[in-house]
């Protein structure tokens, strides 16, 4: 896909770079007894990823969706062993507003392939964050031969987990509510042998992998661009994270071409660790 993408960070070498498998062949941590968990969003200058004006959901809005993104993100889902989902996104989904089946979509048959060459299955398994379980199941996620986690809360409704059960799902207890306990079920699926987890939610769940400590990279999207509306959804939602969340600028990539209008700057973040910083509540003295 060109044109190519002009390095910005870290200082160095700054001759342009192909888009196409710049994500795929990107180094990324793969440790023998821990989940690498990473996740990833477009955003517009003022911190908008999807809008609900008028709408009757809130969805990633057009005037920010891209197809050099889209590739970039169908990329990072190549390097997953599972993928992060939600209930909601389903819902969405059986409703006609997501924006496609959970990747890798139909039209990256060379990331599939790619795959296929490294020993991994063609495409990533999936987990369900959900505490209420209203949500359907594709058969095309088994069709596709994907295992499918659902995990959930201790309170969650046993019909609703006989019903997935039956569909081919493994429910699994992620604490006693009300969401999703992040830290037990990473757990879980490094106990299970995965090593990469790409979540590929909203921002709920965000909230949760953030609040938990266990988002170790975040990849942003930020395209050139301001688009406003009074309902809309940023990268996470949910109370004060105490601490915040602290991140250091791994990588940055300008792309000029964006959709021939507005640009786009392509970063990777990667999570502080240690404790969080000294506020005004915790200064001795």
């Amino acid at each position: 896909m060109t044109p190519p993408l002009i390095p910005l960070h870290p200082p160095g070498n700054h001759d342009p770079v192909p888009l196409t498998n710049l994500y795929r062949d990107l180094p990324l941590p793969r440790g023998d007894d821990r989940l690498y968990v990473y996740g990833n969003f477009v955003t517009s200058l003022d911190g908008r990823i999807a809008l609900g004006d008028g709408l009757p959901a809130q969805t990633v809005p057009g005037s920010i969706a891209n197809r050099r993104d889209w590739r970039l993100f169908q990329e990072l889902a190549a390097r997953a062993d599972i993928l992060l989902s939600s209930g909601r996104y389903f819902r969405d989904l059986q409703a006609g507003r997501a924006q496609d089946i959970l990747p890798l979509g139909t039209d990256y048959g060379d990331l599939v392939a790619w795959r296929q060459d490294q020993g991994l299955p063609g495409q990533p398994d999936v987990v369900v964050l959900s505490a209420t379980l209203d949500f359907p199941l594709p058969e095309l996620l088994f069709r596709q031969g994907r295992r499918v986690w659902v995990a959930t809360v201790t309170g969650a409704s046993p019909r609703a987990r006989d019903r997935l059960e039956r569909q081919g799902a493994t429910v699994i207890d992620c604490g006693a509510g009300p969401r999703v306990d992040a830290a037990r079920l990473t757990r879980h699926l490094a106990a299970e042998g995965y090593r990469r987890a790409y979540s590929v939610t909203g921002p709920w769940v965000m909230h949760e992998l953030l609040r938990a400590g266990v988002l170790e990279s975040l990849f942003l999207t930020h395209r050139l661009r301001i688009v406003a509306g009074a309902d809309y959804a940023t990268i996470a939602e949910g109370p004060v994270l105490a601490p915040p969340a602290d991140f250091d600028l791994v990588h940055l990539y300008l792309d000029r071409a964006g959709d021939g209008r507005a640009g786009q700057l392509f970063a990777r973040y990667d999570r502080r660790s240690g404790p969080g910083p000294v506020t005004s509540e915790s200064r001795p003295g």
